[in-house]
């Protein structure tokens, strides 16, 4: 089958119609988010992760399962398809790559937003020095953070060069210009720098298909995990501004999902943004979007100027 192979279309409307993606990771958070907008943009969307309603995943949450996450997607006006997947386990990888091309033929969009490790870093990464961290704390971040995704890229590619505009997404924690700053933690600076590089590498291979591969990172999240965190909901998340005054410039998880929605359907992406990485607030400034509020906040901005450049800013400088 050739690379500009294009079959099982769906009917849906919208600028990703019969377009084909793959959300590693869409359990919650980012993922979510992402299978949502793109999937309320007409995409079919399958959607990956390790709890589901009869299984709970070592980040121990039973609030959020893939089956929702697929019912989401579909209720946004796409097709979601919930695979339980380990991306860890290479066996259940090939699985369901198999999966996708006996039902489809090919892929078209695949976001690589493994991750999962937020259990780990409060008692074993942050504030600590990198010796201080119990090594099988720090191989699992690895794990989580960068062999999955490796795993994941590798025997998902072949399919997705079938497309005739291949997109490779991998998400991350910060940008190349923002991780210039040591992460705080051996481990947790290689596990957010090598979703960075791996783009990198990617879009060097995917440019003889026409393709794309780049990084992006949110801002300051309000997932699901970060709002339980400050006991904080949705609807009244400035209340959390009080114990962590930088929350102010948090994003909803659909401000990056709409950004990589809108990039995922631009024809010009290739020549913008391969190989490179952006964050929310860049995408949101070149494809017009906000989050659900209505704002477009920039964290990283934020965090540059104030949090290390000592700049008496007000955060609404930067909503």
């Amino acid at each position: 089958m050739s690379k500009h192979t294009n079959t099982q279309h769906t009917s849906h409307h919208g600028p990703l119609a019969g377009r084909i993606a793959l959300v590693a990771g869409a359990t919650r958070g980012a993922g979510r988010a992402l299978a949502v907008e793109l999937g309320r943009a007409g995409a079919t969307v399958y959607v990956t992760g390790r709890t589901t309603r009869e299984h709970v995943s070592e980040v121990g949450r039973t609030t959020e399962t893939i089956e929702e996450t697929a019912e989401l997607v579909t209720a946004a006006g796409g097709t979601g398809i919930a695979v339980p997947t380990d991306h860890l386990d290479e066996e259940r990888v090939r699985a369901l790559v198999g999966r996708i091309d006996r039902e489809r033929g090919r892929l078209d969009i695949l976001v690589n937003d493994l991750w999962g490790g937020e259990h780990l870093l409060t008692g074993s990464v942050f504030g600590k020095r990198s010796w201080e961290t119990p090594l099988a704390d720090g191989l699992r971040i690895l794990e989580l953070g960068v062999r999955s995704h490796v795993i994941t890229a590798a025997l998902a590619l072949p399919l997705l060069v079938r497309s005739d505009a291949p997109l490779h997404v991998e998400v991350t924690d910060g940008t190349a210009v923002s991780n210039r700053r040591y992460r705080e933690n051996l481990y947790y600076d290689l596990a957010k720098n090598a979703p960075i590089r791996i783009a990198f590498g990617l879009g060097q291979e995917l440019a003889e298909y026409g393709g794309t591969a780049v990084a992006v990172t949110p801002g300051f999240l309000r997932s699901e995990q970060m709002l339980a965190h400050f006991g904080v909901r949705e609807e009244n998340w400035r209340d959390a501004i009080a114990q962590e005054p930088g929350f102010a410039v948090a994003e909803s998880p659909h401000y990056l999902a709409r950004a990589i929605a809108a990039l995922a359907a631009d024809p010009d992406r290739a020549a913008r943004w391969n190989g490179k990485s952006t964050s929310s607030a860049e995408l949101a400034r070149t494809y017009d979007v906000r989050d659900v509020d209505g704002s477009r906040p920039d964290a990283w901005a934020y965090f540059e100027d104030v949090t290390y450049g000592g700049k008496d800013n007000s955060p609404d400088d930067y909503r």
